[in-house]
């Protein structure tokens, strides 16, 4: 790297988060990784799914079992292993098992279509996926198996992971919720593919070798699969544990994020592991639920995306709910609101740190700090070893001029390889400067004299009015000022004589009365004239992701623009 001292990057001067940018992060794979956690912490839990506790050895050992069984089966170096699964403790000895085979992980999300699954399936070439005998999985997935070139299922019991009151009662009521095992040569449960036959060692190139390909959500056009390596989700876990002033305590992580998604991979998963901590799992996201269970397990930390702080917040029970232990909340995924940061904090008085990361970086890119000085309103600084750089919007060759938004772009060791049989879409996700590649994120931002970073917008969300840019992210904070409006999205329609005009659609907080025209003159008379919108639309609800990001390209779809 040609650059490398504070004199030239001047806001390392400033850098305030809880260790040394210049980090140590040596090439780790994910067998080892999770290994010498195992071995500091073999009989500390690792994982408390609703009660009962799961040890780091008892799943270490369980991934070494899985992973011979894979190999029994035939499955060798770089083959695909698809997870379809909700957050399960079979879940983590699937994600490390494949990778002590060996194998890449493929992330599916268990709210797929057959469709959806049966393209990816395809497009990543998955021998082999495993999932769960719940009756909004496994039918999905048997069609999968029998309509393409997926060779085997690995079926997962819900019932024995449970604890056993629990199990009796999913036994007594929930006959609707799990569905029968068929018996058939390419369907086989959990427990008879995890062997204690020994394992043939595999010799992993934590630099090179892929152990996930994690598809993008799809919000820009296809889906593509980042090829991400053993060295970046390691040190992306390893990054993400430097910047915790309390390192060195343990940790209980509220896991309700998806760990299907390469947020919760990299802040609930693997930086758990690295810490020696504990993940209160939870295998999907219900706001009465996650308040009790971070009250169970006195919850130090919930990484979340600002739609699960929100309905923490309009739960009945979060008034009783105890949150003395919880010391930091991270949100990430999409733009944090102020006046919903401002409500948590006041509500939780832990404190909520945003960040920013994308797929394509195993997760994480920057965050404010978690004590000291935090730029509201910014994404933070970079973590440690990485760096950012704002290229022009229109010459990627080009940085932007001094003191203007430009294109965000990330080195570091988190950065993908590529995009799995994508090579033209790979090299356009990258700029190639005479300091090395840098990957473009495609969201418009503006970095401070301290090197904290402000995301303006996406560059495919600008609105064009008559020649002005619209950033929609910046009327919407304007637009979530106002007390009434809970979520708001804005994005441009067609229009006659500018080509584009702004609108507003919005959802209003539980109690409030206010009419579309009052919120648009209030919104119209804050903003630029060419900001301004021709409407604001009330809405029930808005389209969100799977992970409850507001989702911008599913309403334009849905109102056919």
């Amino acid at each position: 790297m040609s650059v490398n001292t504070i004199s030239a990057e001047p806001w390392r001067a400033h850098y305030a988060h809880a260790c040394d940018w210049a980090l140590a992060l040596p090439p780790l794979s994910l067998p080892d990784f999770f290994a010498q956690a195992a071995t500091r912490n073999g009989a500390k839990p690792l994982v408390d799914f609703l009660g009962r506790r799961f040890s780091y050895a008892e799943l270490h050992a369980e991934a070494r079992a899985f992973a011979a069984g894979l190999q029994q089966l035939g499955v060798v170096k770089g083959d695909r292993i698809g997870l379809y699964l909700p957050n399960v403790p079979i879940y983590v000895s699937a994600y490390y098992g494949a990778s002590i085979a060996g194998a890449t992980v493929v992330n599916f999300s268990p709210l797929y279509t057959a469709d959806e699954l049966s393209a990816q399936v395809a497009d990543s070439g998955t021998r082999l996926l495993v999932t769960l005998n719940s009756s909004a999985l496994l039918p999905t997935a048997l069609k999968v198996l029998d309509e393409t070139a997926l060779e085997r299922l690995v079926v997962g019991s819900l019932g024995q992971m449970l604890p056993w009151t629990k199990r009796v009662l999913l036994a007594i009521l929930g006959r609707k919720a799990i569905t029968a095992i068929p018996v058939r040569p390419d369907v086989l449960k959990w427990h008879q593919t995890c062997t204690q036959a020994p394992l043939k060692p595999v010799t992993i190139d934590p630099e090179v070798d892929l152990t996930l390909l994690q598809y993008t959500g799809g919000t820009t056009g296809t889906p593509k699969g980042a090829m991400l390596t053993h060295q970046n989700m390691s040190a992306n876990a390893r990054q993400v544990e430097a910047i915790d002033p309390h390192q060195g305590d343990r940790d209980m992580i509220l896991g309700v994020l998806p760990l299907f998604h390469v947020f919760a991979n990299t802040c609930v998963l693997n930086r758990t592991v690295a810490n020696g901590g504990c993940i209160a799992m939870l295998p999907r996201f219900e706001a009465g639920q996650a308040l009790k269970t971070l009250q169970r397990v006195k919850a130090t930390a919930m990484p979340g995306v600002p739609t699960m702080f929100q309905a923490l917040l309009d739960h009945p029970a979060i008034a009783k709910t105890d949150f003395s232990s919880l010391r930091i909340c991270i949100s990430g995924g999409a733009p944090l609101p102020l006046p919903l940061k401002a409500r948590f904090e006041a509500a939780s008085g832990a404190r909520v740190v945003e960040g920013y990361g994308l797929t394509e970086s195993a997760g994480v890119v920057t965050a404010n700090p978690y004590e000291g000085e935090e730029r509201v309103g910014t994404i933070g600084q970079v973590l440690p070893a990485t760096r950012i750089r704002l290229l022009d919007r229109e010459d990627p060759t080009k940085d932007a001029l001094a003191g203007e938004p430009g294109e965000l772009a990330i080195q570091g060791p988190q950065v993908m390889q590529g995009y799995w049989q994508r090579p033209e879409a790979a090299a356009d996700a990258f700029a190639e400067r005479p300091d090395g590649r840098w990957l473009r994120t495609g969201d418009v931002a503006a970095i401070d004299d301290a090197g904290y970073a402000r995301i303006v917008d996406r560059i495919k969300d600008m609105i064009a009015v008559g020649g002005f840019k619209v950033f929609p992210s910046q009327v919407e904070a304007v637009l979530l000022q106002h007390e009434a409006v809970k979520e708001a999205l804005v994005i441009g329609v067609p229009e006659a004589r500018l080509g584009e005009m702004p609108r507003a659609y919005v959802t209003l907080a539980e109690g409030a009365s206010a009419s579309g025209e009052e919120l648009r003159d209030w919104l119209n008379a804050r903003i630029g004239k060419h900001e301004r919108v021709d409407a604001v639309v009330l809405r029930d609800e808005l389209p969100k992701t799977m992970v409850g990001k507001l989702d911008r390209k599913a309403l334009r779809a849905e109102l056919g623009l």
